[in-house]
């Protein structure tokens, strides 16, 4: 039996992976801003806890409740989040600063505020659910492509800094999911976009409207396999979920290492030359 601390169970990939845990008889521990999330019972058990994780004190609380009523947690899970559409030059700052206070600055906190007693454990693993956006990004979300950027960076450095302690690191970046991450509880819209951005924050606008409940992605299935993850001997640091995000994944590392290759004169270029060290 594993015992989980899972932010944002509410609904979408959260609410699959406690459902997932507790009905393999784990306990879970699981976040939610209000109301009470529709988990059906099952061998495990289930502890909600309330949680702005946009609230930097009522983190260190919270996190520090969950481990002093476990008395070990064995796996903890950023999931909570929310998206950001639209044109880069049409963002405010307030969207900005929220976005990443929910993103990036809650995952940091949860992660500091675990890290002590993980360490006295000299167990544990940490779950970063970032996005195919975070490794291929696109038009029209940029915003939301910088913050899990940074979370991937966040969870590949913080890999090598824990591991030597026993912990484990694994970046979770899914594609497209028949959640309601494309509704209004989950994704915010920046302001109309300039006509000039027609041809592509505006496309992937139309196209994700379109997408909306016809995601090829199964939350159910991603639960699964995030649990098969978590319970291997050697967890991948990189995870990606979706064949969508598979696509998308492998386009990008394809264009990144042609113009590595068409640029790699100009890279080495740059280097003190025999001569001059001489």
């Amino acid at each position: 039996m594993k015992t989980w601390f899972i932010t944002g169970i509410s609904r979408g990939l959260g609410r699959s992976l406690a459902q997932a845990a507790v009905a393999e008889g784990d306990r879970v521990y699981g976040t939610v801003r209000s109301g009470t999330p529709d988990i059906a019972a099952g061998p495990g058990t289930l502890e909600v806890l309330t949680l702005d994780v946009a609230d930097p004190g009522a983190i260190e609380a919270t996190v520090a409740a969950a481990f002093d009523h476990a008395g070990q947690i064995d796996v903890i899970v950023n999931n909570a989040g929310y998206g950001l559409l639209g044109a880069i030059e049409q963002a405010t700052d307030a969207e900005l600063v929220r976005l990443f206070e929910v993103d990036v600055f809650a995952p940091f906190r949860i992660i500091r505020a675990a890290l002590p007693r993980l360490r006295a454990q000299k167990a544990g693993h940490i779950v970063n659910i970032t996005s195919i956006a975070g490794r291929a990004p696109g038009a029209g979300s940029g915003l939301y492509a910088a913050a899990k950027y940074a979370l991937e960076g966040l969870s590949a450095s913080l890999s090598q800094e824990v591991a030597p302690l026993g912990i484990k690191v694994t970046a979770v970046a899914p594609g497209a999911f028949r959640t309601d991450f494309l509704s209004s509880h989950s994704i915010q819209r920046s302001a109309a976009a300039d006509p000039a951005y027609a041809s592509t924050v505006g496309r992937t606008g139309a196209a994700l409207d379109a997408m909306a409940g016809r995601q090829i992605g199964d939350p159910d299935r991603a639960a699964q396999a995030i649990l098969a993850a978590v319970r291997a001997e050697n967890p991948p640091l990189h995870l990606l979920l979706g064949t969508d995000a598979l696509t998308r994944a492998r386009a990008k590392l394809d264009a990144v290492i042609d113009e590595i290759n068409r640029w790699e004169a100009v890279t080495r270029s740059t280097d003190y030359t025999a001569s001059q060290e001489r």
